[in-house]
């Protein structure tokens, strides 16, 4: 039984998963990970940890990665909605600094595969969004980076207009920018 499509996008390794939802009259019913289904799909990864965030409308959370231990990362949301940006940070790719952005909601169910190798961020669109997420390597304070979410090299279009303020951690107000770094 298929249970998920996985469809790839511009960027190598990272995929758009969507899960098949069984639905009647008392809700709905879906798998939200299979290993194997994964592995046929050629996402051949052991998560170690997973995460929670509940966030409130406007909140911006990124452009974070590790680059000792970094993480992979399969993310969704359950409550709410964002859009949710990927941005590529390896060497040797042919799309280094490239971004991909997707919206996930609770009602579109859709999930992304983050490989390891890329930034993460997203913008909240909705009241108390949740945002969940597994990861492939554990979370290493003393080993975390990132890059300011408006770097005009990067050029992201966040979908700013009905988003009255945006809120960001002191740490993600003041991350460098992408030509600051030297991705190996």
């Amino acid at each position: 039984m298929k249970n998920f499509s996985f469809s790839r996008t511009p960027l190598a390794g990272l995929l758009i998963i969507e899960p098949k939802v069984f639905r009647d009259d008392r809700g709905y019913f879906m798998e939200t990970y299979n290993y194997k289904d994964c592995k046929r799909a050629g996402l051949n990864v052991r998560f170690v940890q997973d995460n929670q965030s509940r966030s409130k409308k406007g909140v911006l959370r990124g452009l974070h990665f590790q680059r000792n231990h970094p993480q992979g990362k399969l993310v969704r949301v359950i409550k709410g909605k964002v859009f949710d940006v990927a941005v590529d940070l390896r060497k040797k790719s042919e799309t280094l600094g490239r971004w991909f952005g997707i919206i996930l909601s609770a009602t579109n169910k859709k999930q992304l595969y983050i490989p390891k190798g890329f930034a993460h961020g997203f913008l909240v669109l909705a009241e108390n969004t949740e945002f969940v997420y597994k990861c492939t390597d554990f979370y290493q304070p003393e080993d975390q980076y990132g890059i300011i979410w408006n770097d005009p090299d990067l050029a992201i279009p966040w979908p700013l207009e009905k988003i009255d303020t945006t809120i960001l951690s002191n740490k993600d107000r003041n991350w460098p920018k992408f030509r600051d770094y030297n991705f190996k």
